[in-house]
C-alpha cells in the first residue's frame, strides 16, 4: 500500500506492507489524515525513525472488523490514537497521558498510509461514526479538539473566567473555541492580523495584536480585564518570546496553561514569579476518552466551529504540507488519501 514516510530529511511516498487484522479490532481505509504540529515536530527534530509512518488526526472507513462493539464494515470513523488502562497510579490520578498503556498503544502504522488496524480498545474508546452533517475535514479536528478540552478541564477555571490564549495556530484557535463552549471570556493574541480576522469571526470576545513591545501588548490585554490582568493564559505558541508576555498580562494568582514545547528548554517560569505571586501553573498533554466524546459533540453541534479552515494535499504531498505550514503559507493541513 501506499504511504508517506520518513526519510532522512524529507518525508515520501513509498509502497510498505499493508496491516493485517489480527485478533480483535478493525482494518480502517484511510480517507485523509489531518497535520498536527506533533507531527512536524516528531520530523523536524529527529524524533520519528527512518520509515516511521506519521499522523493521528484520522477520518477512515471500516473494511474488515472482529469486534464485540457495534461498528461494522462500511462505517465511516473518527478516532483518537491513544487509550489508557483506567488502572494505575497515572489514570488513578486523571492524569491518563502519562498511562504506559496509553503512550504504547496507537494505530498500525500511522495516519499517512492506505490502511491503518485499530485494535478493539480503540474501537470501545476512541472511535466515533462521522455524522452527516460534518465533512471529513471537519470530522478529522476531532482528536486535536479533544486535547483542547482535556486542557480546559485541567486548569479547572472559575466560571465565566477571563482567559488569554497566546499563539492564535490551529491549537490557540481551538483553544479559544473550546474555552467559549465552556461559558470563558477569551482573550486571542497573535502577530498575524489574518489569524487575529479568523478568531473575531468564530467567536473571540477580543483580540491583540502581539508585537515585540510587550508592555504594549500587555497594556491592550488588560484593558479588557479591568487593569488587573487576565485569569488565565493558554500557552499555545511553542515561542520562548511569549513568556515575558504572559507574565505582565496575568492577575496575580492566576492560572498558567502550558500547551506548547519550545525550541530550548532553559526557558521558563521562575520560581520567585510563582512563590509570590502565587501563580499556578500546570501542563496538558492529550486527551481522555471522556475528552474525545465531548469534542465529537462540541463538533456536531456546532458549538465548535472548523469548517473551510484546513488546506487539502494529497499522500505524495506531506512534505510541501509541512514546509508550508512552517512557512507560514496555510493554517492546517489535511491529508487526502
Amino acid at each position: 500500500m501506499r504511504a508517506a514516510v520518513v526519510d532522512n530529511e524529507k518525508i515520501v511516498e513509498k509502497n510498505i506492507e499493508k496491516p493485517i487484522l489480527r485478533g480483535k479490532g478493525a482494518l480502517i481505509k484511510v480517507l485523509g489524515c489531518g497535520l498536527c504540529g506533533s507531527d512536524i515536530v516528531k520530523f523536524k527534530h529527529k524524533i520519528a525513525n527512518n520509515n516511521a509512518v506519521l499522523g493521528h488526526e484520522i477520518v477512515g472507513e471500516i473494511v474488515e472488523i472482529n469486534s464485540q462493539t457495534e461498528f461494522k464494515v462500511g462505517d465511516k470513523i473518527v478516532m483518537g490514537h491513544h487509550y489508557p488502562c483506567f488502572k494505575c497510579v497515572y489514570c488513578k490520578g486523571e492524569n491518563y497521558s502519562m498511562c504506559s498503556v496509553f503512550k504504547s498503544s496507537n494505530i498500525i502504522p500511522g495516519g499517512f498510509a492506505e490502511y491503518i488496524v485499530a485494535d478493539e480498545n480503540h474501537l470501545k474508546q476512541t472511535v466515533f461514526k462521522v455524522p452527516d452533517n460534518l465533512d471529513d475535514q471537519e470530522a478529522s479536528f476531532l482528536e486535536p479538539l479533544s486535547c483542547c478540552i482535556r486542557a480546559v478541564r485541567r486548569a479547572e477555571l472559575k466560571p465565566s473566567s477571563k482567559v488569554l490564549v497566546l499563539g492564535l495556530g490551529s491549537i490557540g484557535f481551538l483553544m479559544g473555541q473550546a474555552l467559549k463552549s465552556f461559558g470563558h471570556e477569551v482573550v486571542g493574541a497573535d502577530l498575524s492580523e489574518e489569524r487575529l480576522e479568523l478568531a473575531k469571526k468564530h467567536g473571540f470576545d477580543y483580540t491583540v495584536k502581539s508585537s515585540n513591545l510587550v508592555e504594549k501588548s500587555a497594556l491592550e490585554i488588560k484593558k479588557v480585564t479591568q487593569k488587573e490582568g487576565v485569569d488565565a493564559v493558554f500557552m499555545t505558541s511553542g515561542s520562548e518570546k511569549t513568556f515575558e508576555l504572559c507574565l505582565k498580562s496575568i492577575r496575580n494568582g492566576g492560572t498558567i496553561l502550558v500547551f506548547s514545547s519550545v525550541p530550548e528548554d532553559r526557558f521558563g517560569f521562575s520560581n520567585n514569579d510563582i512563590y509570590y505571586r502565587e501563580l499556578k501553573i500546570l501542563g496538558s498533554y492529550s486527551p481522555s476518552p471522556a475528552d474525545i466524546a465531548q469534542s465529537m459533540e462540541f463538533l456536531k453541534t456546532g458549538r465548535v466551529q472548523v469548517k473551510g479552515i484546513s488546506v487539502e494535499y494529497s499522500l505524495n504531498e506531506v512534505q510541501q504540507a509541512i514546509d508550508d505550514t512552517l512557512g507560514h503559507k496555510i493554517f492546517k493541513a489535511y491529508i487526502k488519501i
